[in-house]
């Protein structure tokens, strides 16, 4: 089957602006929780981006029989041993408190040099079926480093600490929330993430 319209099971604004620039170009119709008078709340205690990304789809698509996809994302630094990781919206304590997140994670890697700031973003999609059958789950990253200081006044999260430094990108050497969006979707975790659930997508048989 191609699905044609799914449900995103979020409440974050900036990742529907982004995976309704990634999704309706290539022909899946989106909407959002307000369409169907919202979604119950899930816990988000999965030990990966995966299961949290599970959990929420899942959840979603059982109380609205509907397919439904959700996103769960965060940085993995690796002189923190992968932290923020899953609990990289509410590090600083706060969920979602962008501002203090970031302040913490400047504060941990106070010192470090630049050749250890090594880091990554990841997104973990997860489509269910309507009757709450996790379908498929996909994963994209990008891999750069944190800066010492923000730049650029773009993106949202952690976006003006991470600067992208993969090989062979027009990209490379620029800060997340220093690119427009098409220029991020082109290279982020979520726009490489969207690009596998179309490709699987397109491989389900019609129904």
């Amino acid at each position: 089957m191609r699905a044609v319209e799914l449900l995103l099971a979020t409440g974050n604004a900036h990742k529907v602006v982004e995976l309704r620039a990634l999704l309706e170009p290539m022909g899946i119709g989106v909407l959002v929780p307000s369409d169907v008078g919202g979604l119950p709340t899930v816990d988000e205690d999965g030990e990966s981006f995966a299961s949290n990304a599970e959990r929420k789809a899942r959840a979603a698509a059982r109380a609205v029989n509907r397919w439904c996809l959700a996103d769960d994302s965060g940085l993995e630094v690796d002189r923190l041993g992968g932290a923020p990781g899953v609990h990289s919206a509410r590090y600083a304590g706060e969920h979602g408190d962008a501002g203090a997140n970031n302040a913490r994670l400047l504060a941990e890697l106070e010192g470090v040099p630049e050749e250890q700031r090594g880091a990554r973003f990841v997104c973990a999609l997860a489509l269910a079926r309507p009757d709450g059958e996790i379908e498929c789950v996909v994963e994209g990253e990008a891999c750069g480093r944190i800066l010492e200081a923000p730049r650029g006044d773009g993106g949202f999260g952690y976006d003006p600490l991470f600067l992208f430094t993969e090989p062979g990108h027009s990209a490379s050497g620029t800060c997340f929330a220093e690119l427009t969006l098409e220029e991020k979707d082109a290279v982020s975790h979520r726009g490489r993430a969207s690009r596998a659930l179309v490709e699987r997508l397109n491989a389900l048989p019609n129904a």
